[in-house]
């Protein structure tokens, strides 16, 4: 246990983790008992789909509440008020363009729990996120990618 990793988490995203948790333990292991007790009526469990289906269930509900709970444990809240102006640190909403294509990108970044691509959040740990981590405003960063290198500039950091 005391090898834990250390989960980086906005206020944003430590309310939602609680929020879901309250949510797992409170309703939907309610839900998943209550679809047990009704499969159960139906007899012979052995060829049982429903019961198979809702046992399946209550283990995916399980497992993510004590994954919630490991993470809340572990969890540092990153403090805005540290971070330096004109630096990218966890919290900071990096707007990027393409050196080569002129394209616009923002990302905020986020530890990994919170990391959530298809909103433009993205992990401290990922390639672009790990790229950008301490640089400042102007800068020119070289972010390896499966694809080669991209080469972004940073011209506003929030």
């Amino acid at each position: 246990m005391a090898n834990e990793k250390e989960v980086m988490l906005t206020l944003d995203g430590l309310n939602k983790l609680e929020k879901e948790l309250e949510y797992l333990k409170t309703v939907r292991r309610r839900e998943v008992a209550e679809r047990i007790k009704q499969a159960l009526e139906f007899g012979d469990i052995s060829e049982n789909s429903e019961y198979e289906d809702a046992k399946n269930e209550q283990g995916f509900i399980e497992g993510r509440i004590l994954s919630i709970e490991k993470m809340l444990r572990n969890a540092r809240i990153i403090d805005e008020s540290e971070a330096q102006a004109g630096v990218v640190t966890l919290g900071s909403t990096v707007k990027l363009v393409e050196i080569n294509g002129g394209a616009e990108v923002e990302y905020t970044i986020v530890g990994s729990a919170e990391a959530d691509p298809m909103k433009f959040k993205i992990s401290n740990e990922s390639p672009v996120g790990r790229s950008l981590m301490g640089q400042k405003l102007g800068s020119i960063v070289n972010v390896t990618v499966p694809m080669g290198t991209i080469q972004y500039k940073i011209i506003d950091i929030k």
